[in-house]
């Protein structure tokens, strides 16, 4: 937030006006002209905060059309649309339940660490600690984590199972576990006043764990239950490769979730107005500029390793690896992004490469089918970022992100010990454990209540043909003999 305004006594200017009524009158003047211009800084010091909030709010709305791109490009042409209307209805009722569950149950103070207690439907809002442009901003949040599941089930899934899974998601699943690490009264949260977990907290600062790893698990379980596509492996238990049908898709939808994360990392300071208490020369506004330079590093990086690394293993070049890549060094730096140097942030990018080739060798071997590899990026990646963090913070990056708390652990190979560590162990566990308990059972009552899964023959058609009126690009007299042959109106 702005600083408060600078305060004038007419009292203090009479010894340098001297005395007489004429001294008093000045003396008064003054003052008052002082806090008229006092009361236009702090003005336009909050007028600064809120653009730079809501501007990077509209950043990671942008992200939305991204996983949109990304998603479509992914996918057979014949379920386009499909992916392409979930990732809008992701949005859609996700702001919906954001805005009558989630934001309570994720900032919803004075809370216990558990849950947050105020704020349902926005009651009693805006207040003392948040705007308007604070709500928006962590809607934006919440309906990413959402995209992140709908590509780990996409191409075999009922449309009723979206929009029962992505309201369940952002109005309850996700809100709590961000309470948990970004709210001031979370258990685990840096910025709570006592009891923090190993005497740090966990540094999770733009969401490798609280978004990352929440929407690749959930995935998981999706994905899981469902279990493959058709065709995904053969008779013999072998990989086959479903090529999503548009590459342009793919590299459009990169760089508009690339341009997004400038609002996701840089974005989560919320304000840059500030000062470092520390008295150092530069201010926030520095910290934003190293997070976004890292946030770079680790992202080319990542995408210039899984080039490589996928020529030596595979023999060629893939735009699709690469662009995974780039976006899996993305989830790896978005936990540590402030409070780590550029060259941890090269390393960071250049492990999450691995861990994302790593990861998809286990998910073929034990025949788990994400078309997107959402599980595999997001989740793999993410929990690497959350691991790096804790190895390579800084000291000074952090007590000046994470002020008030005198000798905070900070990472393990920058001299700071092993609480850093261990927290961010305990962060990865809950975290898979509470998502696995809620997302697993709703994907599991779904699945019972068959509303999870389409049939073999609307899955072999494609979802455009026999959910959504006909496919995205071409119709043909085909699509009409399909639609008698399914009994499709």
């Amino acid at each position: 937030m702005a600083s408060s305004p600078l305060s004038c006594s007419a009292s203090d200017l009479y010894p340098l006006l001297g005395d007489g009524a004429n001294a008093t009158a000045a003396a008064e003047f003054f003052c008052g002209r002082f806090e008229a211009i006092s009361n236009k800084f702090v003005d336009t010091g909050y007028a600064v905060d809120s653009t730079y909030l809501l501007f990077s709010a509209y950043l990671v709305f942008a992200m939305q059309l991204g996983f949109a791109m990304l998603c479509a490009g992914s996918v057979r042409a014949k379920n386009t649309m499909n992916i392409m209307l979930t990732n809008v209805l992701d949005a859609a009722a996700g702001g919906l339940f954001y805005y009558t569950f989630g934001f309570a149950l994720a900032f919803g103070s004075p809370s216990n660490g558990f849950i947050g207690q105020h704020f349902f439907g926005l009651s009693k809002f805006p207040s003392p600690s948040f705007d308007y442009g604070y709500f928006l901003y962590q809607w934006a949040f919440a309906i990413a984590v959402a995209g992140i599941t709908s590509g780990s089930i996409a191409e075999r899934t009922q449309f009723v199972a979206y929009l029962v899974y992505s309201s369940f998601l952002t109005g309850l699943v996700y809100p709590i576990v961000s309470h948990w690490f970004w709210s001031a009264d979370g258990w685990a949260s840096p910025a709570r006043a006592e009891n923090l977990l190993f005497g740090s907290g966990v540094i999770d600062f733009a969401g490798s764990g609280v978004v990352h790893l929440v929407g690749a698990v959930a995935g998981l379980w999706g994905a899981l239950i469902e279990g493959p596509r058709i065709g995904r492996f053969d008779h013999a238990g072998r990989a086959v490769t479903l090529r999503g049908h548009s590459g342009t898709l793919v590299v459009l939808g990169t760089f508009l979730l690339w341009f997004g994360w400038y609002g996701f990392n840089p974005g989560s300071f919320i304000n840059i107005s500030k000062s470092y208490e520390s008295g150092s020369y530069y201010g926030q506004w520095s910290a934003i500029g190293r997070t976004a330079a890292t946030t770079t590093l680790a992202g080319c990086t990542a995408a210039l390793t899984t080039l490589f690394g996928k020529r030596l293993l595979a023999g060629h070049w893939n735009v699709t690896d690469v662009c995974n890549g780039l976006l899996g060094g993305f989830a790896a730096i978005t936990g540590g992004c402030s409070v780590v140097d550029p060259w941890a942030a090269v390393l960071c990018g250049f492990v999450s490469a691995w861990v994302l080739i790593g990861c998809n060798k286990l998910a073929e071997k034990f025949h788990y089918d994400d078309p997107l590899e959402a599980t595999q990026l997001h989740g793999g990646c993410g929990s690497w970022g959350i691991i790096f963090t804790a190895l390579f913070a800084k000291e000074a990056y952090v007590n000046e992100v994470y002020p008030g708390q005198p000798g905070r652990p900070y990472g393990l190979f920058m001299g700071g010990g092993a609480r850093l560590l261990a927290a961010h162990i305990v962060q990865i566990l809950v975290i898979v454990a509470w998502v696995s308990v809620t997302m697993g059972t709703v994907f599991f009552i779904l699945h019972k209540l068959k509303l999870l899964r389409i049939s073999a023959e609307e899955e072999t058609a494609g979802m455009d043909l026999t959910s959504h009126g006909g496919l995205a690009y071409v119709y043909t007299d085909h699509e009409d003999e399909v639609k008698k042959q399914l009994g499709v109106v």
